[in-house]
């Protein structure tokens, strides 16, 4: 399962950190956010350096959908309802004025890249309200956007919104030409941050400033950020011979589907849960019936999935880390909108560790209290949290061992004893502890991925028990 933007490009390899030292800023995570945090910084003259656990890219930057668009499903609507109008319009600026860094930045330094500009809609077969409603919004804030019933797609439409001006690219190619310029040290886990200290498995770097940009931050405290987000799963099919699409479009429907161009292929994408409630599977079966029912013609060329940081309230946390830690920095919680955010993320952690005033801190600060518009969200991540954790103490196993099929995996008793088993095909038994070594939740089967996910925090393991994806910062032990 690798995307078609790995299966294209090859990142150069950079060395481990070589030993202690000192910066002025360190960047903790080398996706597409943290590099572009530290290639503004270095522009702005800071000594910057980036620490990176495995590779640079290798974690949600290469299975994105890779758009870049202010569009982010009915979220200006929303937002006026919950926030007002003025977080709402930073929200909308930030976003807008990250497509045109992109376009700039793209043309200044020539990377090829396959960047395109191209609409972005939303799109609904059921209803046409929501969708005027987004339009009208999103309008109030100088965005161009318009309710049309016309679309490419190769189904009908109740209605959509244009976005126009938004773009899409190849996201590793352009990370590659950002990283060359940049001072990064690969394989180096950051295991513990105090102060301006940074603790690692290569040695301790010393920091004026801290940028965690690891997606999820693997800190609880402070910040309490597993209080305040969760993750979710979702999937994609790129399919060759199948449709030209004159943009990118997203259903907002329960089950929509997500569609976009790259080259020869088309991206279909869709499925999305949250991390840890797929027992059931099947989400690629799903597509790839999509797929024959619109182009029964296609061929599929590669398959994926991502994971995504859900806030409370539905604005990604960019700023001050923590109350108690002013000169720690955080960029999570990007929701499904990564590229885009990791520009804005990026212009707006640069203005602030080098003093500069940016209209849009506010609606993004990680500080913020957001009663109206996260308290029901609040309520639900704690009732989640509360079942998941109670389930790795109470629930009982779901089966034996031997009435596990071969090619499947579940929560199984063994000698008494609950354990989390994978039988691959040849029968060969793969056993790790169910409880997930970051706050204890029970760790449910993904079939899709063959992996153990976690419902609370979105920590993912592969069958072997090895740490897929954090907030967890170590793998599993075996049963």
């Amino acid at each position: 399962m690798e995307s078609i933007w790995s299966k294209t490009t090859e990142l150069h390899p950079r060395k481990p950190l070589p030993g202690s030292m000192q910066t002025e800023t360190a960047v903790i995570g080398g996706g597409l956010a943290g590099l572009l945090t530290a290639y503004f910084l270095q522009q702005r003259g800071v000594k910057t350096i980036v620490l990176e656990a495995s590779r640079i890219g290798s974690g949600q930057t290469k299975n994105t959908t890779a758009k870049i668009t202010s569009q982010h499903g009915l979220i200006y609507h929303k937002l006026l309802q919950t926030l007002g109008e003025e977080p709402a319009r930073q929200y909308a600026r930030a976003n807008q004025q990250a497509i045109d860094a992109y376009r700039s930045l793209i043309r200044e330094k020539k990377i090829d890249c396959q960047f395109e500009e191209c609409p972005a809609y939303l799109y609904s077969t059921v209803e046409a309200e929501p969708l005027e409603q987004e339009a009208e919004a999103a309008r109030l804030f100088d965005i161009d956007a318009r309710f049309t019933t016309r679309t490419t797609l190769p189904f009908s439409v109740a209605g959509a919104v244009r976005f126009s001006g938004q773009a899409q690219f190849h996201p590793l190619a352009f990370l590659q030409e950002i990283a060359d310029e940049l001072e990064i040290y690969e394989e180096t886990r950051v295991t513990k941050v105090e102060d301006d200290r940074i603790f690692t498995d290569r040695g301790t770097v010393t920091a004026r400033n801290i940028v965690f940009a690891t997606h999820y931050p693997f800190l609880n405290f402070p910040g309490y950020y597993f209080l305040r987000q969760h993750q979710e799963r979702s999937y994609v099919l790129a399919l060759e011979n199948a449709a030209k699409l004159d943009g990118m479009y997203l259903g907002i429907d329960e089950n929509g589907l997500s569609f976009r161009n790259s080259g020869k292929y088309l991206l279909l994408g869709g499925g999305s849960h949250r991390t840890g409630e797929n027992r059931a599977g099947g989400k690629y079966e799903m597509l790839r019936r999509y797929a024959e029912q619109f182009w029964p013609e296609s061929r599929e060329a590669a398959y994926w999935s991502a994971q995504d940081c859900m806030t409370l309230d539905g604005v990604p946390y960019i700023g001050q880390f923590s109350v108690s830690t002013p000169h720690w920095f955080v960029a999570t919680g990007f929701q499904k909108w990564g590229m885009t955010t990791s520009m804005a993320a990026a212009q707006l952690l640069t203005d602030l560790i080098t003093g500069v005033e940016n209209p849009c801190e506010e609606v993004f600060s990680p500080l913020r209290f957001t009663p109206a518009a996260s308290a029901k969200t609040f309520l639900q991540e704690g009732l989640h949290a509360v079942r998941d954790l109670s389930r790795q103490a109470f629930a009982p196993p779901r089966a034996e061992i031997d009435a596990l099929p071969t090619g499947h995996g579940g929560v199984v008793s063994c000698e008494g004893e609950k354990v989390g088993v994978y039988k691959d095909e040849q029968g060969e038994v793969y056993m790790v502890s169910t409880r997930c070594p970051h706050l204890g939740c029970q760790l449910e089967w993904n079939p899709d991925e063959k992996s153990w996910d976690c419902p609370c925090h979105g920590s993912r393991f592969d069958y072997r028990g090895n740490l897929i994806d954090n907030p967890a910062q170590e793998g599993l032990p075996h049963a």
